[in-house]
């Protein structure tokens, strides 16, 4: 399995040609080597496209939209099973959050980044305001079980 050596001079001079015209369509790279190369990643700084924009909101919208539904919770949730669904629903807030972040993050969307962030902050008070009674943080201590 040999592979022919590339021509450096002339690919460095179609690059230089390239330069010389100001930017435009890089030159024809060479041929792609067999045997399983990894492709090459797109660049970092590359525009988003405007569904990709889109659906980043949609994620932040439903991501504000389960903890507006979570703070009008309309179950007893003070102890038992109760308790548990609300602090299953409860995380999937702050997991809808970091989401949000992640996807946010890989897109370069500032904005979306922050409303993400905010999601998972008020999933983890949430979280905390169902947790800390009950691990003996606050004034009142309540059962994980009902009586």
């Amino acid at each position: 399995m040999s592979e022919q050596p590339r021509d450096w001079d002339k690919e460095l001079a179609a690059i230089d040609k390239v330069i010389a015209k100001g930017g435009g369509a890089a030159p024809p790279s060479a041929p792609v080597r067999q045997g399983g190369a990894a492709p090459a990643q797109a660049p970092a700084g590359r525009a988003v496209t405007r569904r990709a924009a889109f659906t980043t909101w949609i994620r932040a919208g439903l991501g504000v939209l389960v903890a507006a539904a979570v703070l009008q919770w309309p179950y007893a949730h003070r102890c038992g099973l109760g308790l548990m669904l609300y602090l299953g629903a409860a995380s999937m807030v702050g997991v809808a959050g970091a989401w949000t972040m992640l996807i946010s993050w890989r897109r370069r969307q500032g904005w979306a980044q922050i409303a993400g962030l905010a999601v998972l902050l008020g999933g983890l008070a949430l979280v905390a305001s169902v947790m800390l009674p009950r691990l003996g943080y606050a004034a009142a201590t309540l059962p994980w079980l009902c009586e």
